[in-house]
């Protein structure tokens, strides 16, 4: 018997969620020289990595496997669900922590690292909008990875959830950040060199003083790297909490 947990039918979900999961169960595969889910999402992934998610388009990936487009939509019902399984699947494979014994944080950094690492593989899964927690296997894994890393701590299992929340909206939103901006011709920090320059016509010393300061200073001329010292900060919050449940004074 079919569950819903399989198909997505019944459960008020996107079908995508079944479908991802129905991947990950199925122990059959469809042959290579066919036609499959996982053939299409795959070369919808290589031309979004090519083109964007723009040029992304049904007819595209059913010529680059050289099928007709309408063959696509026996497999894959829309182009909105396609984008969604482009976005689990594109996650790949969560990193294996590798540090001494109850270094959660040494952890919770190389998941960070890794995380960041494919949104700089595919800078288009930014472009798809995240409506909630995640029901999909591919991001569960990831978050599961996280939780493990958290398991020699003595937070609850409220704030292990919390702390991967925040771990994975710092990750992200500094990847939309910085992704967003930086096109193939300049890089961040050329971007934030010229940010400098042109903030510096504008922000003058009576009105902003505080970003007077900053040009001042030459902080925009700097290519420090912002990513690591944000995520730092981030771990220590969470030490000071660590620290708390442990019975620990927090370190001064």
């Amino acid at each position: 018997m079919t569950t819903d947990k399989e198909t997505g039918k019944g459960t008020g979900l996107p079908n995508s969620i079944g479908v991802l999961w129905e991947l990950r169960n199925r122990e059959q595969r469809t042959a290579r020289t066919g036609l499959s889910v996982e053939r299409i999402v795959t070369a919808a992934i290589e031309s979004a990595d090519t083109d964007g998610l723009a040029g992304l388009s049904m007819s595209r990936v059913a010529k680059s496997l050289d099928f007709g487009t309408m063959s696509l939509y026996r497999h894959v019902s829309s182009k909105d669900e396609l984008r969604q399984l482009m976005l689990d699947m594109a996650y790949g494979t969560p990193p294996r922590i590798d540090t001494e014994a109850g270094d959660w944080r040494a952890g919770l950094e190389q998941w960070a690292r890794a995380f960041q690492e494919v949104f700089r593989r595919h800078p288009w899964m930014l472009e798809i909008s995240v409506s909630g927690p995640p029901l999909e296997p591919g991001q569960l894994s990831w978050l599961e990875c996280g939780l493990r890393t958290l398991g020699g701590t003595s937070l609850r299992p409220d704030e292990k959830l919390s702390v991967m929340m925040l771990m994975i909206g710092y990750v992200r939103n500094y990847a939309q950040l910085s992704l967003g901006v930086v096109t193939e011709d300049i890089s961040e920090a050329d971007l934030m060199a010229n940010y400098g320059r042109t903030l510096a016509k504008y922000a003058d010393p009576v009105s902003f003083p505080a970003l007077a300061e900053l040009l001042e200073a030459g902080v925009f001329e700097k290519s420090e790297d912002d990513f690591t010292f944000g995520l730092q900060r981030v771990l220590d919050g969470v030490e000071v909490l660590a620290r708390i449940r442990k019975g620990e004074k927090p370190l001064s």
